[in-house]
């Protein structure tokens, strides 16, 4: 079996793919700072495979660090990463922004896509295997208003699976990017804090992506041929067009 380590596989999109991976010859190390939520997923899926669970924050280097290296040697050897953690906070025009939220997208959304990168490359050389599939986002190839430090942090995730892809096919590393467009999950909650009228509205009138229809188009490409790697692709709802073209109702 495979092994596959997911990053913010405590909720929504991280969640669905640990649930479709399950079921797809995967074992699983699921990761998040919420270690209540990963025991409770791990008890869930452990019907399917094997799962291993480690809490940590990817912003904080060391943790990463210590994280990583803390497995068991039977699962060292990880064969595909998702990069999933990630979220944006606030949505205000730049001159209002709050700078301790672009520290958090940049810290989450940047930083700790590259740490964990970092900490799990090293293997897949030396094994000459492996496959890294970042979470992106439309948000990262067409801003918005007000999109600003967020739009600016997936731009940077869409760049650095470009490069990491010439960086590293010499050594028969597939990279992919995944870039969804409006998916009804935890995300407007995070960027609203907690405002559910607020952040209810985002998902009115139209219907939007799903986190289960996200992971399955994840798993697809987790499991293509070993020489098949979909470089980019982009997932819109039908209801959605262009980032600031949304076919509401109301």
């Amino acid at each position: 079996m495979r092994i596959a380590l997911i990053t913010g596989a405590t909720s929504g999109i991280g969640l669905a793919t640990a649930e479709a991976l399950a079921t797809q010859n995967f074992k699983l190390i699921l990761c998040g700072r919420r270690a209540e939520r990963l025991q409770v997923l791990a008890e869930k899926l452990a019907v399917h495979t094997e799962v291993c669970t480690l809490s940590f924050d990817v912003r904080i280097h060391t943790e990463v660090e210590n994280a990583i290296a803390s497995l068991p040697t039977d699962w060292q050897n990880i064969d595909l990463l998702l990069n999933n953690a990630g979220n944006a906070h606030g949505l205000s025009p730049i001159q209002e922004g709050n700078i301790a939220d672009w520290e958090n997208m940049i810290d989450l959304n940047v930083k700790g896509l590259l740490y964990v990168s970092r900490a799990v490359l090293p293997a897949m050389i030396a094994r000459r295997q492996g496959h890294i599939i970042h979470i992106g986002s439309l948000a990262g190839q067409e801003a918005y208003p007000n999109g600003n430090v967020y739009c600016a942090t997936k731009s940077a995730v869409a760049m650095l699976g470009a490069t990491m892809r010439m960086d590293l096919f010499k050594h028969n590393i597939r990279v992919s990017t995944i870039n969804p467009g409006l998916v009804e999950t935890e995300f407007s909650m995070v960027r609203f804090k907690g405002d559910t009228a607020r952040a209810g509205k985002v998902y009115e009138g139209y219907t939007s992506l799903t986190a289960q229809d996200v992971a399955e188009v994840i798993a697809f490409v987790a499991t293509r041929p070993a020489h098949v790697n979909i470089a980019e692709l982009l997932l819109l709802p039908t209801d959605q067009a262009a980032a600031t073209m949304v076919n509401k109702t109301l």
